[in-house]
């Protein structure tokens, strides 16, 4: 009983989390609030996540808004594209669901539709974490977040389904836990998503020497991932670097 309830116990562990998702998903939220930097916020909030999921979180805001200020002009530019795609996906839901004609060319085109859905999901997924973890072009974003969650259906499957579950709770069980929301979501996801990033900065690792030539440098499929991804780590207090850093934020504080 003494050792669940010690700051280092199993007990304590969990519950510190939960109230780091908890204070994430509000930050999350504020961030979101202007629409057009839903990219950036996301890509931070699966910064600080994947630091978490590793035990390696420091100060949980500076971390946050660092990583915003590092990524947001690449995240926002990422969130505009999904939003346009994503409303363009809307409207031709709204018009096959309406349409719902019996004829061989409204069933292909309900199918085309449905895995242009299922590819939007998987991209809208995989692109915040990997642009969190990885430098690369934009293209190269969304050609590695689309080719490692076909790669990886498991833990595809388990996103989506954790983010169904607490859209479930949330709407038929219990409202409240919403103030959770998207920051318990993220969590759950960093640790489904850890080993799979692992192993892609592996793969990364065994590309030849940045000076080689490589045909195709910002997506090379070698064994179980993909690879091409530079890896980065923004921790550092952004007043200390302009640029992307490589210094751990010590402690352990929001």
């Amino acid at each position: 009983m003494r050792n669940l309830l010690s700051p280092e116990g199993p007990l304590m562990s969990f519950l510190t989390k939960l109230s780091y998702s908890a204070y994430l998903n509000v930050l999350w939220f504020i961030c979101c609030l202007p629409v057009v930097t839903i990219g950036a916020s996301t890509t931070a909030l699966f910064y600080v996540t994947l630091k978490v999921a590793k035990n390696e979180e420091g100060s949980l805001t500076r971390a946050f808004f660092h990583s915003f200020q590092a990524n947001f002009k690449q995240a926002t530019k990422i969130w505009l594209i999904l939003l346009t795609l994503g409303i363009a996906l809307a409207l031709d839901g709204y018009v096959f669901y309406h349409m719902r004609f019996e004829n061989v060319l409204w069933t292909i085109g309900t199918a085309v539709f449905f895995v242009a859905l299922v590819a939007y999901a998987i991209v809208l997924m995989y692109i915040f974490p990997l642009l969190a973890r990885f430098d690369n072009t934009t293209f190269a974003m969304f050609k590695n977040a689309i080719m490692i969650g076909m790669r990886f259906l498991l833990c595809t499957a388990l996103m989506a389904v954790i983010y169904f579950a607490m859209a479930f709770v949330v709407i038929n069980i219990f409202t409240p836990a919403i103030i959770f929301g998207e920051g318990l979501c993220a969590l759950l996801c960093s640790y489904l998503l850890s080993n799979i990033l692992l192993i892609c900065q592996g793969k990364t690792e065994e590309l030849p020497d940045a000076g080689a030539d490589v045909q195709d440098p910002d997506c090379i499929v070698t064994g179980n991932a993909v690879a091409g991804l530079t890896e980065t780590d923004h921790t550092a207090d952004a007043a200390e670097t302009p640029e992307r850093p490589t210094t751990k934020i010590p402690g352990g504080s929001l």
